[in-house]
């Protein structure tokens, strides 16, 4: 049962303007696109994980408690790493001295007995697990706590609500207590690029606090206030960083005191508008990934954000907000009871409401989107492991970059949903392993190009992780692929000759060193080569195969479009000789391996040799139907379970085998048993890849076009007979939008991105369809059976409708 007590801690966010629904209107006032709670998060590190509300802008993330007497703000900012260049030692990852022979003599063993053991790879490349490697590696840091503190505050508060508004990117907390009403309103502005608060009180006079900044004890430490402003500043005990962290508090009446002890007290005001910033010496700059002292430019952006007022800042922050937010909007049919967000998840898939299930598929869906235009704007690091938030100093899996899928999973997405330019985070930081990455492959492997193992830092780190379950170097390829991907997207040529262009080739580069021929077939195969987390060290695993087909076979693509013709040549004479990764097995399974060893009573969460089905193009029922089949039987196998970024990828597996109704049940089982009550994906712990994953696969439900054709609802369950989508993404830079009734498409409208033929498929266009200009003049085309094909001018709008 939950507790109605409301004295406790609360988070605060700082923020724009939101209009606080008193609870006693809350049932008839539900909004479709807000998560809300009748009470405060605990002051725990499960009550952050599980409850409390997060805010960002893309380099700053808080979390949101809502407690009454004391509020806690824990902010975060995701330059703020321990390890690095500034520990002793620090070697990216790479050896310590060159292992000569090393490699090879891996590889005769694997030809002479067909696998080996992870850690018999692992000792031969001279990595072992140390505590000292770790520690070099470093963490994403906790920056620290906003603490304020209501003296005047006492007893239960009434009509408590705490809320979060991701329509606008704006959260709350609103009570009465001693008769006063008490509102508080939090936003993180990316124009601003400060965290913002307004905390008010409807009786003149009736505010009084103490704000503070409290830091963990892993670092040096400096308080002091003046002028309103508290600053707290020092250097990570670990490498040297440099920090800072500046709250501005601004009253509306009343008289403020800067304290001794750093903190800063407003008695007796209407209003007050407080303004958080923070900054590190960190600067993405390999090898010394160092830059200036904070101080002066953190003090600038503060103080620049404190001129505009609240009104402005709160305008700037919704009006960028919505530009990216009002892209995508999705009706299942679903309508939100006036319950807290936590009771409709509890709920959700028992009590035969339809209803209410759809409204929360939509909230989640649309929260995937909210989480990634928190958690990365241009200009910042990607979203890591927990996006922007952290409360740890040793944060689960260091709360780093995993690029053996969770890295990836996290912008998948970006294009679909109308937030490409969100994955220019990605793009950079890729683009930046590539200097580290070229060391690694020359000294680990004698290799030109470069490389990227399973996890890395913000420092460089492409070397191999001393773990047996982690040897990945197909990482870098598989980052390069999703930069490939945003061309496909945009057909923004500049940025693949500049940007997609230059990663892929020099990752090929590694690969056209690394191959080396199977004596038992003539085969190129990777080796070693191993399926992430699960089974032997071998030549030629299916993921590695499946991945080096995809590189190439872009890497073609791209060099023609560019007019690298060497390269093109090089390519195709490549994919002629390479092993492809699909073989079916003794038991119609998809071969995880090259040998046919797969084990059916195997249930890992990794289900990595189906990366030709998703995010890969390999597998298809409408290409590859026995492939697709044989998919199908390793993924029954396996079966349904696994943690939360495992069931995501499951949604979007079922989704792309055409299969709705399987894609819905995983949808369904990562609601019931992988979603905390603030709706965070949970491995256990929270990990942000499960929510990417989610509205990935959501969307590979209502639209595919990884095949070249725009598949309209390819693969719609039951659940959402009914039902309007608008501003999908498609590849070719067409914009999509969608209605449909009782699992029939009623209406279609395709902006087209670019002019010659497009392809657009659906089932019920076998009966014939009619196509309409912007006029409402008809368009010429061609059926086959579910196809139809037209010719499109850029920016013209389509309405194609199917004939009964």
């Amino acid at each position: 049962m939950k507790k109605r007590l409301l004295a406790g801690p609360i988070v605060l966010v700082l923020g724009a303007a939101l209009t606080v629904v008193p609870a006693a209107t809350a049932q008839s006032a539900a909004k479709p696109y807000t998560l809300w709670y009748d009470e405060p998060a605990p002051d725990t590190n499960a009550g952050w994980e599980e409850r409390s509300l997060p805010i960002g802008n893309g380099a700053m993330g808080a979390t949101v408690f809502g407690g009454v007497q004391a509020e806690r703000l824990q902010f975060n900012d995701k330059t703020l790493w321990t390890g690095g260049p500034g520990v002793a030692d620090y070697t990216y990852g790479n050896w310590d001295a060159p292992r000569p022979g090393a490699l090879e003599a891996i590889r005769q063993r694997i030809w002479n007995e067909g696998g080996i053991s992870p850690n018999d790879v692992l000792a031969s490349l001279g990595l072992k697990s140390d505590t000292p490697r770790h520690r070099r590696f470093g963490a994403y840091q906790s920056f620290g706590d906003l603490r304020l503190t209501f003296p005047g505050l006492t007893g239960a508060p009434a009509d408590y609500r705490r809320e979060l508004d991701i329509a606008r990117g704006v959260a709350g907390v609103s009570f009465t207590a001693g008769g006063v009403r008490h509102t508080r309103e939090y936003f993180a502005s990316a124009p601003a690029g400060v965290i913002v608060a307004r905390l008010a009180a409807d009786r003149p006079g009736g505010l009084t606090f103490t704000a503070g900044i409290a830091v963990p004890a892993n670092r040096s430490a400096t308080a002091t206030a003046a002028g309103g402003r508290a600053t707290v500043k020092g250097a990570l005990t670990s490498n040297g960083m440099r920090y800072e962290a500046q709250v501005r508090v601004l009253g509306q009446g009343g008289t403020r005191t800067d304290n001794p002890d750093g903190t800063v007290t407003l008695t007796g005001a209407d209003s007050a508008l407080l303004i958080l910033g923070t900054g590190t010496d960190y600067a993405a700059d390999y090898p010394a990934y160092k830059g200036d002292d904070p101080h002066a430019a953190l003090t600038a952006r503060v103080d620049a954000a404190a001129a505009l007022g609240y009104a402005r800042l709160r305008h700037g922050h919704l009006t960028d907000h919505g530009r990216l937010f009002d892209r995508v909007r999705l009706d299942l049919g679903g309508s939100l009871p006036g319950d807290p967000t936590d009771d409709l998840l509890a709920r959700y898939g028992k009590d035969a409401a339809p209803a209410a299930d759809r409204a929360l598929e939509q909230l989640f869906y649309q929260y995937g989107r909210y989480l990634l235009i928190a958690s990365s704007r241009p200009g910042s690091l990607p979203a890591n492991l927990q996006g922007v938030w952290n409360v740890s100093e040793a944060p689960p899996w260091q709360s780093d970059y995993h690029l053996n899928i969770n890295l990836q999973m996290n912008y998948w997405p970006a294009e679909m949903t109308g937030l490409a330019e969100l994955a220019q985070p990605l793009h950079a930081y890729v683009g930046g392993l590539r200097e580290p990455g070229r060391v690694t492959a020359g000294q680990m492997y004698g290799a030109d190009g470069w490389v990227a193992h399973h996890a890395s830092n913000i420092f460089g780190h492409t070397g191999a992780w001393d773990h047996p379950a982690y040897f990945f170097p197909e990482s870098g390829a598989w980052l390069s692929l999703q930069l490939y991907d945003h061309y496909r997207f945009t057909l923004d040529e500049n940025y693949l000759k500049r940007t997609a262009y230059p990663v892929m080739k020099e990752a090929a580069q590694f690969w056209l060193d690394f191959l080396q021929t199977d004596p038992r077939d003539g085969r190129l195969v990777a080796i070693p080569s191993r399926s992430p987390e699960i089974g032997p060290t071998t030549a030629g695993a299916a993921m590695s195969q499946q991945i080096l087909w995809a590189l190439f076979t872009d890497l073609r693509e791209a060099a023609g479009l560019v007019g690298d013709g060497e390269y093109a040549t090089r390519a195709a004479r490549v994919l002629a000789r390479l092993d492809p990764g699909l073989r079916v097995g003794k038991w119609g399974q998809l071969q995880e391996w090259k040998e046919d060893i797969d084990d059916p009573a195997e249930t890992h969460r990794h289900v990595s040799h189906l990366f030709a089905v998703h995010p890969g193009r390999q597998i298809s029922p409408r290409t590859t139907p026995e492939l697709a089949q044989a998919a199908k039987v390793s993924l029954n196998a396996r079966t349904d379970a696994g943690t939360g970024w495992s069931k995501a990828w499951k949604i979007n597996f079922w989704a792309r085998l055409l299969d709705g109704d399987r894609a819905h049940k995983l949808l369904s089982d990562q609601l019931q048993t992988s979603t905390l009550a603030n709706l965070w994906d949970t491995h256990p712990p929270f990990q942000i890849d499960g929510n990417f994953g989610a509205t990935s696969g959501m969307t590979e439900m209502l639209l595919q076009s990884h095949l070249g054709t725009v598949d309209l609802l390819p693969a719609l369950p039951a659940s959402w007979a009914d039902g309007r989508v608008s501003g999908l993404r498609a590849r070719g830079a067409h914009t999509v939008d969608l209605t449909w009734a009782s699992g029939r498409l009623s209406e279609a409208r395709l902006t087209a991105g670019k002019s010659g033929p497009v392809e657009v498929r659906n089932a019920a266009f076998r009966g014939g369809v009619r196509i309409t200009g912007e006029r409402g003049g008809p368009v010429v085309h061609t059926r086959d059976g579910d196809t139809v094909t037209f010719q499109a001018r850029p920016g013209a709008v389509y309405r194609i409708v199917a004939v009964r």
